[in-house]
């Protein structure tokens, strides 16, 4: 937890994320993920007002959740490649992996906001940590507090046709957040798109993957989607709350990587 003062700040708490990961995967007897990525965004970022036209007017500002807010700090946990795969070939439902996937993950990035929210206050500074999933409007099925917008804001990648966050990693993965008193040094976003479609490339890849009508070459219909991730959690009900999908994440270019 000591940090040397002359370290970049974020590259303190990157190394704390990937040791407490590592130290994690350790203690509880399972290993879904790659190394995490971190990005930080300024709490007075410009693009951020912008979330309440294109997320919801709803969407919480950083100040919202910590009133001297000055950083937001993302991060994201790429799946092993292999499980992927397994969702992806599975059929009509997601893999039983998938969904032990799914809550194994949310547990871990509850844990990682305690710990880092720990080491920000042992380092004098304020924290606030946010919820890993389930913190959406249940009629309109749109986030409060988008991880993926967040993502985008602080420079982790690029949205794909999937709607979802292209990292450098891939799309293949979870997010989280949480906000900070300190003043992180922002993430540069990317120059290109990491979408090879909004590159301009044939692809479409993951609107093929979605044989249940959320996905379309014209548009998203999220309860549609909804409704899919709704029967996972039906089919596997010996599992916790399990209401995912993710075949549009896996298997396609941008799963593992950035085209």
């Amino acid at each position: 937890m000591d940090r040397d003062p002359s370290e970049n700040p974020l590259d303190w708490i990157r190394r704390e994320l990937k040791q407490f990961v590592d130290a994690w995967k350790v203690s509880a007897g399972v290993d879904f993920w790659r190394d995490p990525l971190i990005a930080c965004a300024s709490a007075l970022d410009p693009l951020l007002p912008r979330l309440k036209e294109v997320v919801d007017p709803a969407h919480a500002m950083p100040r919202d959740i910590l009133p001297d807010a000055e950083s937001v700090i993302v991060f994201f946990l790429p799946f092993r490649p292999e499980f992927g795969r397994e969702n992806s070939d599975a059929g009509f439902y997601c893999s039983r992996n998938w969904g032990i996937l799914y809550y194994t993950t949310n547990d871990l990035i509850l844990a990682i906001n305690k710990h880092l929210q720990h080491c920000l206050e042992e380092a004098g500074h304020k924290a606030r940590v946010t919820p890993a999933t389930h913190n959406f409007d249940e009629q309109k099925l749109v986030s409060l507090w988008s991880h993926k917008h967040l993502g985008y804001v602080a420079g982790l990648g690029t949205f794909g046709r999937n709607h979802l966050l292209i990292t450098q990693t891939g799309c293949c993965g979870r997010l989280g957040s949480l906000v900070t008193s300190m003043r992180l040094p922002p993430t540069v976003r990317p120059d290109r798109e990491y979408c090879l479609d909004k590159m301009g490339r044939e692809c479409l890849g993951c609107v093929s993957k979605c044989v249940y009508g959320g996905l379309r070459e014209d548009g998203y219909d999220r309860h549609a989607c909804y409704a899919q991730c709704l029967a996972n959690d039906s089919h596997f009900d010996d599992l916790p709350l399990v209401d995912v999908c993710g075949k549009c994440a896996c298997d396609v270019p941008c799963s593992y990587a950035a085209p």
